[in-house]
Protein backbone atom coordinates (compact mmCIF):
# COMPACT_ATOMS: atom_id res chain seq x y z
CA UNK A 1 0.00 0.00 0.00
CA UNK A 2 2.96 2.53 0.85
CA UNK A 3 5.67 0.84 -1.21
CA UNK A 4 8.49 3.04 -2.43
CA UNK A 5 6.80 5.67 -0.01
CA UNK A 6 9.19 7.57 2.93
CA UNK A 7 7.73 8.08 5.95
CA UNK A 8 9.37 10.35 9.38
CA UNK A 9 7.52 8.86 12.56
CA UNK A 10 8.64 11.00 16.15
CA UNK A 11 8.14 9.67 19.15
CA UNK A 12 8.39 5.94 17.74
CA UNK A 13 10.36 4.14 20.00
CA UNK A 14 7.86 3.40 22.04
CA UNK A 15 4.00 2.35 22.55
CA UNK A 16 1.54 3.34 19.80
CA UNK A 17 4.65 5.02 18.02
CA UNK A 18 6.29 1.89 17.57
CA UNK A 19 3.60 0.15 16.32
CA UNK A 20 3.07 3.28 13.49
CA UNK A 21 6.68 3.00 12.41
CA UNK A 22 6.38 -0.96 11.66
CA UNK A 23 3.03 -0.83 10.89
CA UNK A 24 3.97 1.57 7.55
CA UNK A 25 7.05 -0.19 7.38
CA UNK A 26 5.07 -3.31 6.68
CA UNK A 27 3.52 -1.69 3.99
CA UNK A 28 6.48 -0.70 2.04
CA UNK A 29 7.25 2.58 3.39
CA UNK A 30 10.76 3.01 4.85
CA UNK A 31 10.54 5.10 7.87
CA UNK A 32 12.97 7.43 9.62
CA UNK A 33 12.64 7.70 13.64
CA UNK A 34 14.27 10.47 16.16
CA UNK A 35 15.43 8.87 19.12
CA UNK A 36 17.06 11.06 22.42
CA UNK A 37 18.71 8.21 23.82
CA UNK A 38 20.26 5.33 21.52
CA UNK A 39 19.39 2.56 23.87
CA UNK A 40 17.82 -1.08 23.34
CA UNK A 41 15.18 -0.26 23.03
CA UNK A 42 15.34 1.74 19.70
CA UNK A 43 18.35 -0.62 18.43
CA UNK A 44 15.63 -3.47 18.20
CA UNK A 45 12.99 -1.30 16.33
CA UNK A 46 15.54 -0.60 13.99
CA UNK A 47 16.39 -4.29 13.43
CA UNK A 48 13.04 -5.31 13.39
CA UNK A 49 12.08 -2.30 10.67
CA UNK A 50 15.39 -3.55 8.71
CA UNK A 51 14.33 -6.84 8.70
CA UNK A 52 11.01 -6.19 6.79
CA UNK A 53 13.17 -4.75 3.82
CA UNK A 54 12.46 -1.60 4.03
CA UNK A 55 14.93 1.49 4.78
CA UNK A 56 15.49 2.82 8.11
CA UNK A 57 17.16 6.28 9.12
CA UNK A 58 17.40 6.37 12.91
CA UNK A 59 18.60 9.74 14.23
CA UNK A 60 19.42 11.82 17.61
CA UNK A 61 16.75 14.51 18.09
CA UNK A 62 14.47 16.09 20.48
CA UNK A 63 11.48 17.69 18.73
CA UNK A 64 11.96 20.85 20.99
CA UNK A 65 15.20 21.25 19.42
CA UNK A 66 14.68 23.66 16.06
CA UNK A 67 17.96 22.68 15.17
CA UNK A 68 18.09 19.06 15.71
CA UNK A 69 14.70 19.02 14.26
CA UNK A 70 16.55 20.58 11.21
CA UNK A 71 19.25 18.37 10.85
CA UNK A 72 16.65 15.35 11.54
CA UNK A 73 14.65 16.17 8.32
CA UNK A 74 17.66 17.29 6.69
CA UNK A 75 19.07 13.80 7.24
CA UNK A 76 15.64 11.63 6.14
CA UNK A 77 15.63 14.01 2.75
CA UNK A 78 19.43 13.27 1.52
CA UNK A 79 18.50 9.70 2.80
CA UNK A 80 15.32 8.97 1.00
CA UNK A 81 15.43 11.77 -1.74
CA UNK A 82 11.91 12.87 -0.47
CA UNK A 83 9.33 12.55 2.65
CA UNK A 84 5.80 11.69 2.01
CA UNK A 85 4.39 11.47 5.07
CA UNK A 86 5.35 12.75 8.54
CA UNK A 87 3.61 11.26 11.54
CA UNK A 88 3.58 13.50 15.08
CA UNK A 89 3.33 10.97 17.59
CA UNK A 90 6.20 12.82 19.92
CA UNK A 91 4.44 13.32 23.27
CA UNK A 92 4.62 13.20 27.01
CA UNK A 93 2.58 13.44 30.12
CA UNK A 94 3.23 15.38 33.51
CA UNK A 95 0.10 15.42 35.09
CA UNK A 96 -1.71 16.56 38.59
CA UNK A 97 -4.38 19.24 39.51
CA UNK A 98 -3.98 22.63 37.94
CA UNK A 99 -3.56 23.80 42.15
CA UNK A 100 0.15 21.45 42.45
CA UNK A 101 1.04 21.60 39.02
CA UNK A 102 4.61 23.05 38.62
CA UNK A 103 4.48 25.67 35.23
CA UNK A 104 7.61 23.85 34.26
CA UNK A 105 5.57 20.56 34.31
CA UNK A 106 3.28 22.75 32.03
CA UNK A 107 5.90 23.68 29.39
CA UNK A 108 7.10 20.74 28.99
CA UNK A 109 4.20 19.24 27.63
CA UNK A 110 3.20 21.88 25.51
CA UNK A 111 6.88 22.04 24.36
CA UNK A 112 6.80 18.68 23.18
CA UNK A 113 3.18 17.67 22.30
CA UNK A 114 2.66 20.85 20.59
CA UNK A 115 5.80 23.09 19.94
CA UNK A 116 7.35 19.52 18.37
CA UNK A 117 4.14 19.01 16.17
CA UNK A 118 5.22 22.78 15.21
CA UNK A 119 8.59 22.15 14.53
CA UNK A 120 8.80 18.77 12.45
CA UNK A 121 5.60 20.55 10.57
CA UNK A 122 7.18 23.89 9.72
CA UNK A 123 10.54 22.17 8.41
CA UNK A 124 9.18 19.28 6.88
CA UNK A 125 6.32 21.31 4.90
CA UNK A 126 8.62 23.18 2.48
CA UNK A 127 9.84 19.78 1.17
CA UNK A 128 5.87 18.53 0.75
CA UNK A 129 5.30 21.89 -0.82
CA UNK A 130 7.94 21.65 -3.53
CA UNK A 131 7.16 17.66 -3.84
CA UNK A 132 3.65 19.27 -4.35
CA UNK A 133 2.54 16.09 -2.62
CA UNK A 134 2.21 15.03 0.93
CA UNK A 135 0.53 13.26 4.25
CA UNK A 136 0.43 14.59 7.13
CA UNK A 137 -1.19 12.88 10.35
CA UNK A 138 -0.87 14.07 13.92
CA UNK A 139 -1.59 12.52 16.93
CA UNK A 140 -4.04 13.87 19.49
CA UNK A 141 -5.83 12.50 22.30
CA UNK A 142 -9.81 12.03 23.21
CA UNK A 143 -8.67 14.30 26.09
CA UNK A 144 -7.96 17.26 24.03
CA UNK A 145 -11.50 17.17 23.41
CA UNK A 146 -13.45 16.41 26.53
CA UNK A 147 -10.75 17.43 28.71
CA UNK A 148 -9.63 15.21 31.79
CA UNK A 149 -8.86 16.46 35.72
CA UNK A 150 -5.41 16.65 36.37
CA UNK A 151 -4.14 16.67 32.93
CA UNK A 152 -5.24 20.19 31.78
CA UNK A 153 -1.39 20.43 30.53
CA UNK A 154 -1.98 17.43 28.35
CA UNK A 155 -5.38 18.40 27.20
CA UNK A 156 -4.32 22.18 26.12
CA UNK A 157 -1.20 20.55 24.35
CA UNK A 158 -3.51 18.11 22.49
CA UNK A 159 -6.72 20.46 21.67
CA UNK A 160 -3.37 22.28 20.33
CA UNK A 161 -2.73 20.18 17.93
CA UNK A 162 -6.03 19.26 16.65
CA UNK A 163 -6.61 23.66 16.13
CA UNK A 164 -3.01 23.49 14.68
CA UNK A 165 -3.77 20.94 12.00
CA UNK A 166 -6.84 22.33 10.49
CA UNK A 167 -5.07 25.20 9.90
CA UNK A 168 -2.67 23.72 8.51
CA UNK A 169 -5.19 21.68 6.16
CA UNK A 170 -6.42 25.04 4.91
CA UNK A 171 -2.75 26.17 4.33
CA UNK A 172 -1.65 23.14 2.46
CA UNK A 173 -4.77 21.76 0.53
CA UNK A 174 -4.03 23.41 -2.46
CA UNK A 175 -0.63 22.11 -2.51
CA UNK A 176 -2.57 18.41 -2.63
CA UNK A 177 -1.23 17.97 1.12
CA UNK A 178 -3.53 16.06 3.32
CA UNK A 179 -3.47 17.01 6.73
CA UNK A 180 -5.36 15.04 9.51
CA UNK A 181 -5.86 14.01 13.26
CA UNK A 182 -5.73 10.51 15.46
CA UNK A 183 -7.60 11.26 18.50
CA UNK A 184 -6.96 7.76 20.57
CA UNK A 185 -8.91 6.99 23.29
CA UNK A 186 -7.76 4.59 25.84
CA UNK A 187 -4.96 2.51 24.41
CA UNK A 188 -3.36 -0.31 25.56
CA UNK A 189 0.38 0.80 26.55
CA UNK A 190 2.96 0.27 29.30
CA UNK A 191 1.38 3.51 30.74
CA UNK A 192 -2.31 1.79 30.46
CA UNK A 193 -0.70 -1.78 31.82
CA UNK A 194 0.11 -0.02 35.64
CA UNK A 195 -2.90 0.56 35.84
CA UNK A 196 -5.37 -1.43 38.60
CA UNK A 197 -7.93 -4.17 37.26
CA UNK A 198 -10.03 -2.13 39.44
CA UNK A 199 -9.62 1.08 37.33
CA UNK A 200 -9.35 -0.74 34.10
CA UNK A 201 -12.89 -2.36 34.77
CA UNK A 202 -14.25 1.42 35.63
CA UNK A 203 -12.55 2.70 32.30
CA UNK A 204 -14.06 -0.19 30.09
CA UNK A 205 -17.75 0.56 31.44
CA UNK A 206 -17.32 3.94 29.99
CA UNK A 207 -16.84 2.42 26.71
CA UNK A 208 -19.23 1.20 24.39
CA UNK A 209 -17.49 -1.62 23.01
CA UNK A 210 -16.27 -2.93 26.03
CA UNK A 211 -12.55 -3.07 25.55
CA UNK A 212 -9.16 -1.07 25.53
CA UNK A 213 -8.21 -0.43 22.27
CA UNK A 214 -4.59 -1.87 20.65
CA UNK A 215 -1.80 0.75 19.17
CA UNK A 216 -2.53 -1.21 16.25
CA UNK A 217 -5.74 0.24 15.46
CA UNK A 218 -4.38 3.61 15.97
CA UNK A 219 -1.51 2.44 13.31
CA UNK A 220 -3.94 0.78 11.14
CA UNK A 221 -5.66 4.08 10.95
CA UNK A 222 -2.37 5.98 9.94
CA UNK A 223 -1.31 3.68 7.25
CA UNK A 224 -4.86 4.63 5.63
CA UNK A 225 -4.31 8.43 6.20
CA UNK A 226 -1.13 7.93 4.64
CA UNK A 227 -2.20 6.33 1.94
CA UNK A 228 -4.13 7.23 -1.65
CA UNK A 229 -6.99 5.77 -0.19
CA UNK A 230 -7.43 9.30 1.93
CA UNK A 231 -6.60 11.29 -1.13
CA UNK A 232 -9.86 12.98 -0.67
CA UNK A 233 -9.86 13.67 3.34
CA UNK A 234 -8.17 16.32 4.82
CA UNK A 235 -8.66 18.33 8.37
CA UNK A 236 -10.60 15.44 9.70
CA UNK A 237 -9.89 14.14 13.51
CA UNK A 238 -10.74 10.63 13.70
CA UNK A 239 -11.41 9.14 17.31
CA UNK A 240 -10.26 5.62 17.95
CA UNK A 241 -11.80 4.97 21.03
CA UNK A 242 -14.45 2.34 20.72
CA UNK A 243 -17.06 5.26 20.38
CA UNK A 244 -16.35 6.44 24.13
CA UNK A 245 -16.64 9.77 22.57
CA UNK A 246 -19.71 10.96 20.08
CA UNK A 247 -20.19 13.85 18.90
Amino acid sequence: MLKNKNAVVTGATRGIGREIALTLAKNGANVAINYRTLNKEVENLIEEIKALDVKVFAFKCDVRNVEEVENFIKGTKDEFGSIDILVNNAGITKDGLILRMKEEDFNDVIDVNLKGTFNTTKITAPIMIKQRSGKIVNISSIVGIIGNAGQCNYAASKAGVIGFSKSMARELASRNINVNVIAPGYIETDMTKVLSDKVKEEVINTIPMKKIGSAKDVANLVVFLSSDLSNYVTGQVINVDGGMVMS
